[in-house]
């Protein structure tokens, strides 16, 4: 579990190929202070294992699944990731609840300057769309956000300068690939109002659903 606040820009120092999948080894320095084999990393928002460290890296081993589901695939030596070691029970959650599970990912449609802000335009798929809520968190590359627009096949999320200089998102251009998970207590949500008979007992359609279906089922 992460809050998607990035801890550290690491940098991709080896890649090793397999016929699908990849072992990556990255540069870092500040997430390595506690870190031993077995704990997770969330790489780029995705979390990963590590299976070898040095004082001044680590290794992962990322299989064909992530490389489908996630922007690993286009990473190039020296490219610069987002790095956040898993959450302490004693830390602040600081953004919002990251697993670290990547939905899908989005591309880069625009970026605009307001005094000293950036606004990102992401556009992505109805499948990630349908979870994007305004004023909602989202994780983009394992940056907690807030969903400040949305549109039909679009949101955008503004950042401050901190979160730009701090995180890889500062480094984005329009075209660029970008890691989502979407908030999970809204896919938890909609799994226990629109389940199916086999592994639920509430069940429920779009028109179901009222302010009192809601109350008699512990949700308001």
């Amino acid at each position: 579990m992460f809050t998607g606040i990035v801890e550290e820009i690491g940098n991709v120092k080896k890649i090793v190929y397999g016929s699908s999948s990849i072992k990556l080894s990255i540069n870092c320095s500040k997430i390595l202070e506690d870190v031993k084999i077995g704990d997770s990393i969330a790489v780029n928002g995705i979390c990963l294992t590590v299976v070898e460290l040095d004082s001044s890296w680590f290794s992962v081993d990322v299989m064909p699944e992530t490389m489908r589901m996630t922007s690993l695939s286009r990473l190039k030596l020296s490219d610069k990731v987002n790095l956040e070691r898993a959450l302490k029970l004693s830390d602040r959650l600081g953004g919002h609840i990251v697993s670290g599970h990547i939905d899908g990912t989005g591309i880069i449609k625009d970026i605009v300057r307001e005094d000293n802000a950036i606004w990102i335009t992401v556009e992505a798929a109805d499948s990630l769309m349908r979870y994007i809520i305004y004023k909602g968190s989202v994780a983009l590359d394992g940056t907690s956000l807030t969903v400040a627009y949305i549109d039909e096949n679009s949101f955008k999320v503004s950042l401050i300068p901190h979160t730009a200089g701090n995180t890889i998102l500062g480094l984005l251009k329009v075209g660029d690939i970008v890691n989502v998970e979407c908030d999970v207590i809204g896919k938890y949500v909609e799994k226990l109002l629109n389940g199916n008979k086999q592994d639920l007992t509430i069940q429920s359609t779009k028109k179901d659903i009222s302010i009192d279906f809601l109350r008699s089922n512990g949700f308001a």
